[in-house]
């Protein structure tokens, strides 16, 4: 089953993994770090979170575009890489929410630089049977990445309690490690041209190109990214749930390796889930996975215990196995191999405009109402998003949806 993996994906993968393995040894500590030894609200970290995600998210269009330009996408996914790397120790010296705010907005600037680019080189080693698998393995090695940071993290403050600051310095290691296996990659020299079936791209959700229009986006697409945009009104930043358990558990102590078990979890469901949706079409897959989102979300708004939330976390890893890499998937079948740089540029870009607005919101919901508000909330968008996704109709039909 590995052999069919091309080897510039393994090493794409890896490039995540140790990329993802620094960024956890952070994130699952920030909310406290924010809170306990800066003194921010959650309205700051709302604010951090969307303004971070909406930098990353709205990069990724205009580098989407240019890669389309470009005969070479590598040079912008090392570049991408490189500032994220190189961004994320100076966390380390932080005296103030804003602080963290310009170094989340440089790290996340460094992600929107290269995620395009990336996933558009991911769309080009796989043909329409295969892309839900591919992007799913991809983000298998992102959450594997997203394990071992928070047990480096664990081990670390085991020994050295309260030492955040070295910490956070030292994950310079593993994004040196990940611009050092960037510069094995070598990107195919021409597009992959699509060689299956027309019937076989349609009942996966692709749109046949017609003649004279291969370089145009479907109206699908932008139909679908509208719903995607509805998701991730509702889509806020995980810092909120981590803020939750770590209220719940009353301590910090464990929070990163329940952090660390939620990504056990997508990484060892992502390669399933993304191939699931090669057999059975991307948008039942994507529904399944935005219905249970929207569960998990009213689950922390009624749940109360520690033990609930640690479940509750472990169950909204099945959510990412069968949503990142079919949505990423369903965005290439629907889009003509020389327009995916600009294609992922905007479903980047609505994801992160998406993460902006629901992270202000949520952050001030939690704070001027109450959590299981602004989590009920959450619940709403997601579960509504995932009934309009069912509702969309095939590609040659004459209308958008059934009735």
């Amino acid at each position: 089953m590995t052999s069919k993996i091309p080897r510039p994906v393994w090493l794409l993968g890896w490039a995540s993994l140790f990329t993802d393995a620094g960024t956890e040894m952070i994130y699952p500590l920030l909310p406290m770090y924010l809170a306990r030894v800066l003194g921010a609200s959650a309205t700051a970290l709302g604010i951090i979170e969307g303004v971070a995600e909406a930098v990353n998210s709205l990069l990724r269009i205009v580098s989407g575009r240019l890669s389309d330009r470009k005969s070479r996408r590598r040079s912008l996914v090392i570049l991408g890489y490189s500032l994220s790397s190189a961004a994320r120790p100076f966390i380390a010296l932080t005296t103030s929410w804003t602080h963290v705010l310009v170094i989340r907005a440089a790290d996340r600037t460094g992600k929107g630089i290269r995620g395009a680019p990336r996933d558009a080189m991911l769309a080009r080693l796989a043909d329409a049977s295969s892309r839900g698998r591919i992007f799913g393995f991809h983000r298998a090695m992102d959450h594997t990445g997203a394990v071992v940071g928070p047990i480096v993290a664990t081990v670390f403050l085991f020994f050295l309690p309260g030492h955040y600051r070295t910490l956070f310095a030292l994950t310079a290691i593993p994004g040196a490690l990940a611009v050092a296996t960037l510069f094995r990659v070598r990107e195919p020299e021409q597009e992959a041209e699509p060689t299956e079936p027309a019937e076989r791209s349609l009942r996966l959700g692709a749109v046949a190109p017609r003649s004279g229009q291969a370089e145009r986006l479907s109206s699908r697409l932008y139909v679908i990214l509208a719903i995607i945009f509805l998701f991730s009104l509702g889509s806020s930043s995980d810092a909120f749930l981590l803020l939750r358990l770590t209220d719940a558990l009353g301590s910090v102590t464990y929070v990163p390796l329940v952090w660390a078990g939620h990504h056990v979890v997508k990484a060892s469901l992502s390669t399933w889930g993304g191939a699931l949706s090669d057999r059975l079409g991307r948008r039942y897959v994507i529904a399944i996975g935005w219905g249970i989102y929207a569960l998990i979300y009213l689950g922390f708004a009624i749940a109360s215990r520690g033990s609930s939330f640690i479940v509750l976390f472990m169950v909204y890893g099945v959510h990412f196995a069968l949503a990142e890499g079919s949505e990423k998937a369903l965005v290439a079948d629907l889009t003509p191999t020389n327009r995916q740089g600009t294609a992922f540029g905007l479903y980047n870009g609505v994801l992160g405009v998406g993460a902006l607005i629901a992270s202000v919101t949520f952050g001030f919901v939690y704070d001027r109402f109450s959590p299981a508000a602004a989590f009920g909330m959450g619940a709403v968008l997601a579960g509504t998003a995932a009934v309009l996704l069912l509702l969309v109709r095939d590609p040659d039909s004459g209308s958008l949806f059934r009735l």
